[in-house]
């Protein structure tokens, strides 16, 4: 299918994006990597009067080291974020999901911040986001203002950047020396997440000291398992893994449709969250 006819301009500054965005009103779109948008467009679910591409301006690209944490800008692709040092380094969590997302053709196109945006329940990075706590600085024509992952997801396909507003880029605390896993389901290679689980522990003399657990589609946005982190501090074996993994779809809503129904959801919720902090753990 053909999309409906729309402007296009293509800022080179934060400021001349919102300024587009502005001009453009509630039906004008940002864009980026554009493999979340294009094929809404190419299906006319939806039909922006504007698109205001975001892939050329400078503040947007690339990561850096902020001191306590590390900073990337929302047009980054996954390939670069996967394969950055920094991003292994300090934030492994991060690279290891992103690595499972689609396929390396999505990946070399795609965007960390476009991917985080759309705000997918199904999506790969929003969980790591929450589980990682990461902060994500929102541009607008009211300034700037930083907004943490727990008030960031709104709900399906909703986050609180507003129509006139740019997501310029994400801050995730380094945690250098956690270990970490990105523990999916899914039907085919390549699909969307049945269901997930980012897992990120630090160790201390052969036990799991601290924990962050973040859940994929098992909510209308990323859930953050705090149950099981709370339960999983002093764990020293996979039997206690398993015993504070049983609490992990406490406080989830997952849906039914024609890939799992919810029961069968929150039992996956519970043997990819053992799994994803055992693999962590290095047990």
């Amino acid at each position: 299918m053909i999309p409906v006819a729309f402007d296009y301009v293509r800022p080179t500054s934060i400021d001349e994006a919102v300024a587009a965005l502005a001009a453009g009103g509630e039906d004008a779109k940002v864009m980026a990597g554009g493999q979340s948008l294009m094929p809404v467009l190419r299906l006319r679910l939806g039909a922006p009067s504007l698109i205001v591409d975001c892939s050329r301006i400078d503040e947007m690209i690339g990561i850096r080291d902020s001191g306590d944490a590390i900073v990337i800008g929302s047009a980054t692709t996954h390939h670069a974020v996967m394969h950055d040092s920094l991003v292994n380094e300090y934030v492994s969590l991060l690279a290891k999901a992103t690595a499972t997302v689609a396929d390396p053709q999505i990946r070399h196109r795609g965007t960390m911040g476009g991917s985080l945006a759309h705000a997918d329940p199904a999506g790969d990075l929003p969980a790591v986001a929450a589980a990682l706590d990461a902060t994500f600085t929102i541009a607008g024509p009211g300034g700037r203002r930083s907004v943490g992952a727990s008030d960031f997801f709104v709900d399906y396909f909703t986050t609180a950047v507003g129509d006139d507003e740019v997501l310029v880029n994400v801050s995730f605390p380094k945690r250098a020396g956690w270990g970490a896993h990105y523990e999916k389901f899914n039907r085919t290679a390549q699909a969307w997440a049945i269901v997930g689980v980012a897992a990120t522990v630090r160790m201390d003399g052969g036990r799991i000291a601290e924990a962050r657990i973040g859940l994929t589609n098992v909510a209308p946005m990323p859930v953050r398992a705090r149950s099981v982190e709370a339960a999983l501090a002093g764990a020293a074996d996979i039997a206690a893994v398993a015993a504070a993994a049983e609490s992990a779809a406490d406080g989830t809503s997952p849906t039914t449709d024609i890939h799992a129904d919810a029961e069968y959801r929150n039992h996956l919720t519970r043997v990819l969250t053992r799994r994803a902090v055992v693999k962590a753990a290095g047990w």
